[in-house]
Order: structure tokens, then sequence, then C-alpha cells
């Protein structure tokens, strides 16, 4: 065939299969344009899962009549005008090839006000032509109208999913743009059925009203709020705790400069964050918002912009980790801010002062508590802490339950304590701080094992030897393809070395680093602490039950197991007033 330029409809339509991939794709776009256009409320119109029609109407600053068709066209934009503009992106959308590529697999018609004009114009598009515009009621803002999505592409079509499907995509789609943008309002209809509404914001708790409408209460009664900067970088938003797991990755949003992005890079960060505190194959659940230099970060990248490059993605790795790290080691009674409530026992509500009344003389107070505890067990703090201490989140130990559960009583009410599970976090951390302030332990293998490698993965051994060396493995070059393995960390002696090396590798070829000897020595110093703590029906004295609780106030990370599960929680007195029914 000779060679020929491509009809524009046929470039458009080409265009369209990388920016269009479903009808939430549309959705997106559209979303974008609205929020660059400075939209105060947005509302978004859907039929039949979006490939009967899809609606979205703004109130932002709208486009002037003459530049309707213009908007229309190929790689035309307000965004952009030199290739210093593409290296400092502040907008949403830059390509300019939405709106065309949009028209060229649909019936699409533009409809827009300005400030400066007394009425509203509106363009259509029809196969592929771009009609003149034509004046029409509106008010200030744009609507965009997409109908009969693919309607001219049938293999197109006929890839759409069920109704339900398309329509789930474009539900998920604009929680994650309303998780953006607190400042912006957004209302979505589904055939004709209002589905949700989020006001734009007001106040601090209309952010957490929007994270509980969008994530669900439970979601925002666990979170951790983090906020940390350092290196030009700022990250800031909310955590679950880590007893706040799921079985999938669906509670996970982050964005870049106010982009949603997914991208494997900032995944591993939060993965490696959490790994001491999930269970093997759980979720932890985010809203993360990392702010940075513009052009330390490549948005174009990809057509459809999930996913961007960071100059420097070593620093971002390790900035997000750090800062999470951090954040989790607070996780004790005690210790770092939760927005809504410790682990709570199920069946039992949010707590508050709200709903049964106190009756008078009922009220606990701390020095009370410690008064009668003194009354019936003598000093609470025998050669363990301060006698004076009356402020312990966890209180004073009560007794043991089946020989598996402590009760302490604080000022709050019932505290209810795995012991196994604490002891089991307290002995760990211990162990993992004895290792890294004894250094690592090696020992030289009596033979040096061989191991065929790659080109590029022995380029990559020499290039890291010291690194290599920080972990306590020693490699040499045996040959071309040949690394020798000379020298191992003692408490990895019998694991298998030559797999280790080859995912060490494949670590630093994927993420620029490893943390795979840190893993396993974290796996072997879990094992050793869950033998090491106290065990199941264990009586313990009341001084040995207090000086565990105390413990666990000074421990980091110990609101969880090595394994993720919670090891205390708490009942307020309201809580127990509303199960027995006080004052009603």
């Amino acid at each position: 065939m000779a060679i020929k330029e491509l009809p524009a409809q046929l470039v458009n339509q080409i265009a369209a299969g990388e920016v269009i991939e479903r009808p939430a794709s549309v959705v997106k776009e559209l979303l974008e344009n609205s929020l660059d256009a400075g939209a105060a409320h947005i509302e978004i119109d859907i039929e039949k899962g979006g490939a009967g029609l899809i609606r979205v109407r703004d109130d932002g600053s709208g486009i002037p009549a003459e530049e309707l068709a213009l908007a229309l066209s190929r790689h035309a934009t307000s965004k952009i005008e030199t290739l210093d503009d593409l290296e400092h992106i502040a907008s949403l959308g830059f390509r300019g090839e939405a709106l065309p590529s949009i028209a060229s697999v649909s019936r699409l018609r533009l409809s827009s006000k300005t400030m400066e004009s007394d009425r509203g114009w509106q363009c259509e598009v029809r196969d592929g032509k771009i009609l003149a515009p034509e004046p029409v009621a509106h008010t200030l803002g744009t609507t965009v109208e997409v109908r009969d999505l693919f309607y001219n592409t049938p293999a197109r079509r006929k890839f759409l999913r069920a109704e339900r499907t398309e329509w789930q995509h474009i539900d998920q789609l604009v929680r994650r743009v309303a998780l953006s943008r607190f400042s912006t309002g957004f209302q979505i209809r589904h055939n004709r059925r209002n589905i949700a509404h989020w006001p734009a914001l007001a106040g601090e708790q209309d952010k957490r009203d929007r994270l509980a409408a969008i994530c669900g209460e439970e979601f925002a009664d666990s979170i951790l709020e983090v906020e940390h900067q350092s290196s030009g970088l700022h990250l800031q938003g909310w955590v679950a705790q880590p007893t706040f797991s799921r079985s999938q990755a669906d509670r996970q949003y982050f964005y870049v400069n106010g982009r949603m992005i997914r991208d494997q890079l900032v995944a591993h960060a939060v993965r490696q964050a959490f790994q001491d505190v999930l269970f093997h194959g759980r979720y932890p659940a985010f809203v993360l918002y990392l702010d940075m230099d513009p052009t330390e970060v490549d948005v174009n990248a990809h057509p459809s912009k999930h996913e961007v490059r960071f100059r420097d993605s070593r620093l971002v790795h390790d900035f997000i980790f750090h800062s999470l790290h951090k954040l989790l080691a607070g996780t004790h009674p005690g210790g770092v801010s939760v927005h809504g409530s410790a682990p709570r026992p199920a069946g039992i509500g949010n707590g508050g002062d709200r709903g049964v009344p106190r009756q008078s003389g009922l009220t606990l107070r701390t020095a009370d508590a410690t008064a009668a505890y003194q009354a019936l067990y003598g000093d609470p703090e025998v050669g363990e802490a301060d006698p004076a201490l009356t402020d312990a989140p966890l209180g004073f130990a009560l007794a043991q339950l089946q020989g598996v559960y402590i009760l302490a009583q604080n000022s709050a009410g019932l505290v209810l304590v795995d012991m196994h599970a604490a002891h089991e976090r307290i002995t760990y951390e211990r162990l993992k701080k004895s290792l890294a302030d004894g250094s690592l332990r090696t020992q030289p293998l009596l033979v040096p094992q061989s191991i065929s490698v790659a080109d590029d993965e022995m380029e990559l051994a020499m290039c890291h030897r010291e690194l290599f060396a920080g972990l306590g493995l020693e490699l040499d070059r045996g040959g071309p393809q040949n690394l020798v393995l000379r020298q191992i960390p003692t408490i990895l002696q019998n694991v298998d070395a030559e797999k280790l090396v080859r995912d060490v590798l494949s670590d630093l070829k994927e993420h620029g680093q490893s943390q795979r000897i840190e893993n396993l020595q974290n796996e072997l110093l879990a094992t050793m602490a869950c033998h090491h703590s106290v065990r199941a029906n264990r009586r313990l004295s009341v001084p040995e039950m207090n000086a565990l609780l105390r413990e666990m106030e000074q421990t980091e990370r110990s609101d969880q197991c090595n394994h993720g599960r919670p090891t205390w929680t708490s009942i307020s007195m309201t809580e127990l007033d509303r199960l027995f029914l006080r004052g009603q």
C-alpha cells in the first residue's frame, strides 16, 4: 500500500482508542476539564452505564463562542503554549485531544456561557463534522453531552461490559475525583435517579463527611492523619489503622499535585511501610496527597495520564515509606492521634457522649479508679512505674478473663487486652531493636556458592556491592555470568541463599532498592517473638498485668500484633450504659 495521510476522522478515532477505554474514561476527561475551568459545582448525568448518555455540567469559567469549534479540534488547548509550559504542568488536562477524540466515537454537543457573554452558545459534531455555533439558553459554565458512545465503531461497542459494570466504573471514578477536590461540589445521577450529592467543602467536618460517604464510616472512624514535609516533597492525608484492612486494594487513593494516579512505586512504598502490621494478603486503605515541584514529575508519560514518572523515584519512594513508617510506629495506646476510635469491639457503636445521660454519682474519674484499685489490690504499680501515674491510656488491671484477656479500667471505661498478642508485639520490637543495635552478624560459607546470572544482573550486582555487603552478603565476580556468594547473615543461615540473591537483584532492578534481607530477618524474629511470648491460660499477677499495660503504652505499633490483629479495645461508660439501657 502507498503511504498516504489518514483522514482527520480516522486520526481522531485512533486517538480515541488510546484515551477512551470505556464510558468512565469519557467522564474522567470531562471532569478534569471542569475542574481546570474552576468549577465550584459539577453535575454528572449517566444513562445506560454511559453507553446511552454522559452529561457533565459545571459552573466554571465557560468557553467563548468563537472558541467552541476550536475546542473540538485536535491539539487545541488553552493550558500550554510552549515546551516550558509542558514542563510545568499545573492543570489536569493539557493534550487538547480529549474532546475531538470523544466526538469521533459519539454524538457530542458542547454548550457554554462565559461571564462576558449575554447568552450561551452550543456547537455539535455530526459524523465527524463540526457545525457552526448556535445561540442557546445556558447559565455560566459549560455542559458537554455525549450520546451513543461507540455508535460508529461497533467493534469497540461490543467490548463494553454490562450496564451495571460500566456504571460501577463510573461511580468509582467520580468518587476518586471527588476526593481530589474538597472545594468542589459533586452531584451524580444514573438513569435519572439521584445517586450521591457531596457539597463543596465548608469546614474540616465536611472533609470527614465526604471521606465517610466515599470510603465508609468505618474507614473514617479509624484514620490516622499524616503530614510530612522534606526535600521539596509534602505528603498529607489519611491512612486507616492497620486493624482496618481490605482483601483487595479498593480503598487506595493517591494524588500527585491534585492528579489521581496509579503507580507501582507508590504502592510498593506504602506496602513496605505496612509490612510489619498487616496480615499477609491484606491491603492497607489510604487517601494521600503528594505535592511537589511540577518539573520533578512527568505527567505526560501515559495517554490517559493515569501514570506519572518521577525524576528522582528513589527519593519519592523513601519519602513516602519513611513518612508512613514513622506514623505507624506511633500506633500504640497514647501514641499517634486517631480520627475516630481505637480498635472497637464487635457490636459496639462509635461511643462519644451522645445517647444515655450519666447518672449522678456514677461518673468515673481517674483518681476514684485509682483509689478503688488500691483498696482492692494495693499499689497498682509496685516495682514497675511511678505510683502517681493517674492518666495511663490503658488504665489499671482488674483481673484476667479465661486466662486470655486482661480486664482493666481507665478514665473512660473498660479496656480489654489480648495478653499474648500484646506481649508478642513487645517482644518482637525488642528483638528488632537488639538486632539493629548489635549490627548485622555474618558468617562465611564453608563452600562458596556459585550463581549463574544474566549480563544485566551481573552489572547490577557489581554496581551495588557495597549495598550487598551492608545486607551481610559478600559477592564476587566468578566469571562473565557467574557470581560467587561467600558470606551471608547468621540469622539467615538456613534460607535458600541463591533465591535470596536473585530476589534482591530483582528488587534492585524494579525499585532501586531491596528490603528482602530485612523482611526475612523480621519474619524469623516474629516467629521467635511468638514462641517467647506469654501463652494463653498462663496466670499473671496484677503487677505483671500492669507492667504489660505500661510496656504497651511505650512500644511502637503495639495497637496490633505482628500479624495485624488488634491487641486491645475499649468500651466507654456511655456504651456500657447503652448496653444495659441505663437512663431509659
